[in-house]
Protein backbone atom coordinates (compact mmCIF):
# COMPACT_ATOMS: atom_id res chain seq x y z
CA UNK A 1 0.00 0.00 0.00
CA UNK A 2 1.28 3.64 -1.04
CA UNK A 3 1.52 6.45 1.65
CA UNK A 4 -0.81 8.01 0.14
CA UNK A 5 -3.39 5.20 -0.01
CA UNK A 6 -2.19 4.24 4.16
CA UNK A 7 -3.10 8.08 5.22
CA UNK A 8 -6.54 7.71 3.36
CA UNK A 9 -6.78 4.21 5.08
CA UNK A 10 -6.95 5.61 8.44
CA UNK A 11 -8.04 8.88 8.42
CA UNK A 12 -10.63 8.75 5.58
CA UNK A 13 -13.73 7.52 7.20
CA UNK A 14 -12.70 8.66 10.65
CA UNK A 15 -12.70 11.86 9.47
CA UNK A 16 -16.20 11.19 7.71
CA UNK A 17 -17.32 10.02 11.65
CA UNK A 18 -16.26 12.72 13.13
CA UNK A 19 -17.83 15.03 10.79
CA UNK A 20 -21.03 13.60 11.10
CA UNK A 21 -21.67 12.53 7.51
CA UNK A 22 -23.40 10.05 6.02
CA UNK A 23 -21.80 6.52 4.99
CA UNK A 24 -22.17 7.45 0.77
CA UNK A 25 -20.50 10.92 1.00
CA UNK A 26 -18.24 12.35 -2.08
CA UNK A 27 -14.81 12.18 -1.26
CA UNK A 28 -13.25 15.32 -2.93
CA UNK A 29 -9.08 15.93 -3.09
CA UNK A 30 -7.30 17.96 -5.71
CA UNK A 31 -5.79 16.41 -8.82
CA UNK A 32 -1.85 16.63 -7.14
CA UNK A 33 -0.36 12.96 -9.10
CA UNK A 34 -0.27 10.94 -5.86
CA UNK A 35 -3.80 11.68 -5.45
CA UNK A 36 -4.75 10.50 -9.31
CA UNK A 37 -2.36 7.79 -9.48
CA UNK A 38 -3.68 4.60 -11.01
CA UNK A 39 -3.12 2.75 -7.63
CA UNK A 40 -4.87 5.69 -5.72
CA UNK A 41 -7.82 5.58 -7.82
CA UNK A 42 -7.66 1.44 -8.16
CA UNK A 43 -7.57 1.96 -4.00
CA UNK A 44 -10.69 4.18 -3.80
CA UNK A 45 -12.63 2.21 -6.73
CA UNK A 46 -12.33 -1.15 -4.25
CA UNK A 47 -12.99 0.47 -1.20
CA UNK A 48 -15.96 1.77 -2.89
CA UNK A 49 -15.46 5.29 -1.98
CA UNK A 50 -17.12 8.13 -4.36
CA UNK A 51 -14.46 10.94 -5.80
CA UNK A 52 -16.06 14.16 -6.80
CA UNK A 53 -14.47 14.97 -10.06
CA UNK A 54 -12.97 18.28 -10.96
CA UNK A 55 -10.79 20.70 -12.13
CA UNK A 56 -7.48 20.54 -10.69
CA UNK A 57 -6.98 24.30 -10.88
CA UNK A 58 -10.15 25.00 -8.87
CA UNK A 59 -8.74 25.69 -5.27
CA UNK A 60 -12.14 27.76 -4.56
CA UNK A 61 -13.96 25.25 -4.62
CA UNK A 62 -11.59 23.07 -2.16
CA UNK A 63 -12.47 23.82 1.82
CA UNK A 64 -9.42 22.58 2.45
CA UNK A 65 -7.87 25.75 1.35
CA UNK A 66 -9.20 27.97 4.21
CA UNK A 67 -7.95 25.54 6.63
CA UNK A 68 -4.60 25.93 5.11
CA UNK A 69 -4.94 29.55 5.17
CA UNK A 70 -6.20 29.91 8.47
CA UNK A 71 -2.95 27.42 10.19
CA UNK A 72 -1.01 29.51 8.15
CA UNK A 73 -2.27 32.83 9.51
CA UNK A 74 -1.83 31.33 13.62
CA UNK A 75 0.98 29.84 12.90
CA UNK A 76 2.68 32.83 10.97
CA UNK A 77 1.21 34.96 14.49
CA UNK A 78 3.79 32.46 16.47
CA UNK A 79 6.69 33.64 14.60
CA UNK A 80 8.09 30.01 14.72
CA UNK A 81 12.25 30.64 14.61
CA UNK A 82 13.07 27.08 13.24
CA UNK A 83 11.90 24.05 11.37
CA UNK A 84 11.27 22.36 14.80
CA UNK A 85 9.07 25.42 16.22
CA UNK A 86 7.17 25.20 12.64
CA UNK A 87 6.66 21.84 12.76
CA UNK A 88 5.30 22.25 16.53
CA UNK A 89 2.95 25.11 16.16
CA UNK A 90 1.29 23.60 13.07
CA UNK A 91 0.25 20.86 14.66
CA UNK A 92 -0.63 22.84 17.63
CA UNK A 93 -3.23 25.00 15.45
CA UNK A 94 -4.46 22.12 13.53
CA UNK A 95 -5.20 19.68 16.68
CA UNK A 96 -7.94 23.16 17.96
CA UNK A 97 -9.40 23.81 14.48
CA UNK A 98 -12.87 24.33 15.44
CA UNK A 99 -15.06 21.77 14.15
CA UNK A 100 -17.79 24.27 13.41
CA UNK A 101 -14.88 25.90 10.92
CA UNK A 102 -15.40 22.33 9.55
CA UNK A 103 -18.33 21.93 9.24
CA UNK A 104 -19.32 25.20 8.08
CA UNK A 105 -16.87 24.93 5.25
CA UNK A 106 -18.51 21.36 4.11
CA UNK A 107 -22.11 22.94 4.34
CA UNK A 108 -20.88 26.09 1.73
CA UNK A 109 -19.40 23.39 -0.85
CA UNK A 110 -23.39 23.92 -2.82
CA UNK A 111 -22.73 27.74 -3.08
CA UNK A 112 -18.76 27.04 -4.10
CA UNK A 113 -19.97 24.65 -6.66
CA UNK A 114 -22.48 26.77 -8.04
CA UNK A 115 -20.51 29.65 -7.90
CA UNK A 116 -17.70 28.15 -9.73
CA UNK A 117 -19.97 26.84 -11.82
CA UNK A 118 -21.75 30.56 -13.38
CA UNK A 119 -18.35 31.97 -13.76
CA UNK A 120 -17.42 28.90 -15.42
CA UNK A 121 -14.33 27.79 -13.73
CA UNK A 122 -13.04 31.73 -13.08
CA UNK A 123 -11.90 32.59 -9.55
CA UNK A 124 -14.89 33.32 -7.00
CA UNK A 125 -14.94 35.51 -3.97
CA UNK A 126 -14.63 31.90 -1.66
Amino acid sequence: MRREQSILAQNLHASARKLNMKRNFIFQHDNDPKHTSKSTKEWLHQKKIRVLEWLSQSPDLNPIENLWSDLKRAVHRRCPRNLTDLECFCKEKWAIIAKSRCAMLIDSYPKRLSAGIKLKGASTWY
